[in-house]
């Protein structure tokens, strides 16, 4: 769904998918964003629009979506030949058109006739599509009406690209520290102490409508692999306000300011002040909530990161539909590297509704309620 009155979402057990998704040597995922199209022989350069102090004019709104991996999967190399992108563009709408089909009056759902959540579709299974199965669990997730992770994958310079982790050259999240490896450890063993629905505290994030899933807003700004991967960008001479479609989170860049934050000011999604580069806007952001930093979800990029992570993000107008976004996040005291990513934004002209997130309301308290009623049948004598 490009827009929603009304969106819905679930926690995401995504640690197993990743993990798997990752050691595999092939596998199909479609390509992501349009690009700046290709300059016809004697044709006169674009030249991004300016605001009225004569800044490049980023407004609008624009989408990040793609069905290309955060990090790298299996041996494969920082590019896709154009059949490989092909053949993944083809796979990602041939899913969606397996998935849309129309339901035979009377047809059971079970797990294989597409009927039942988010059943096999022949083939062989993208990136999105593994997450998309392992999101559900047990109990099962949304079927394939409510997502649009996008159908293409990532192009830079006209070229696909197999990961938005460019650098290091292996296009992964660098290991952790010593010291990120024990803050890690840590973290796990305080939530062993807890059932994970124990209280509203141990659920995620996205389940308390807080934050969407995943990192929209991040920084850095990630898509999801599910929906609702829209942004509004409104620019003055002093301020440039990101909003995410997802729990219409908003991230507020003071420019021209010089100092962050005291360290003490943590709010969601940081503190971030920007400059101009010539035609590129330069954002530097600290100072980001602990709870964000304590998200150690394969798809997020902060891996449990501490409080001294910082993001830099670099935004480019490149063409009159599309923005490039480029990113590195340096933690030394959780990563052994800083890591850089690249992708698109890419316009879109339709209207972003308000994400009205229902889970905290009433999703959430159904899932505490359930657990309560667990454990009472486990005290309580067998009739």
């Amino acid at each position: 769904m490009t827009t929603s009155v009304s969106s819905r979402h679930r926690t995401l057990s995504l640690a197993g998918a990743l993990a798997l998704a990752l050691g595999l040597s092939t596998i199909p995922f479609a390509p992501a964003g349009a690009q700046a199209p290709a300059k016809a022989p004697g044709a006169k350069p674009w030249v991004a629009p300016r605001t009225p102090d004569g800044k490049p004019d980023f407004q609008g709104n624009w989408s990040n979506e793609t069905q290309t991996p955060f990090e790298r999967m299996g041996n494969q190399g920082p590019t896709l030949t154009d059949a490989q992108a092909a053949a993944l563009e083809k796979r990602a709408q041939d899913v969606e058109a397996f998935r849309d089909r129309p339901t035979e009056p009377g047809e059971e759902a079970t797990k294989t006739n597409g009927t039942y959540e988010l059943a096999a579709v022949p083939g062989e299974p993208t990136f999105v599509e593994r997450i998309a199965q392992a999101a559900g669990g047990a109990v099962g997730g949304y079927n394939g009406f409510w997502l649009d992770p996008g159908n293409k994958v990532i192009r830079i310079d006209g070229v696909a690209r197999s990961s938005i982790v460019v650098d290091p050259p292996n296009g992964r999240v660098p290991p952790l520290t010593d010291a990120g490896k024990k803050r890690m450890a840590e973290r796990a063993a305080l939530s062993k102490k807890f059932g994970e629905f124990d209280g509203p505290e141990m659920r995620s994030l996205s389940d308390r409508c807080l934050t969407s899933f995943g990192s929209n807003l991040g920084p850095p700004m990630l898509a999801n692999y599910f929906y609702n991967n829209n942004y509004t960008i409104v620019q003055t001479k002093d301020h440039v306000m990101i909003m995410t479609e997802m729990v219409h989170d908003a991230r507020v860049i003071r420019l021209g300011a010089t100092q962050h934050a005291p360290s003490q000011v943590r709010p969601w999604f940081g503190d971030s002040i920007g400059h101009w580069e010539g035609d590129t806007l330069v954002v530097e952001t600290t100072n980001i909530n602990p709870l964000q930093l304590s998200q150690m979800s394969g798809l997020g990029p902060y891996r449990g990161a501490s409080d001294k992570v910082k993001v830099t993000e670099r935004f480019t107008r490149t063409g009159p539909d599309v923005l490039n976004y480029k990113f590195t996040v340096e933690d030394p005291e959780n990563l052994t590297a800083p890591y850089s990513g690249e992708l698109p934004f890419n316009r879109i002209n339709e209207t972003i509704y308000e994400y009205a997130c229902a889970e905290g309301n009433y999703a959430l308290p159904g899932m505490l309620a359930g657990a309560r009623e667990q454990e009472q049948a486990k005290v309580e004598p067998k009739k």
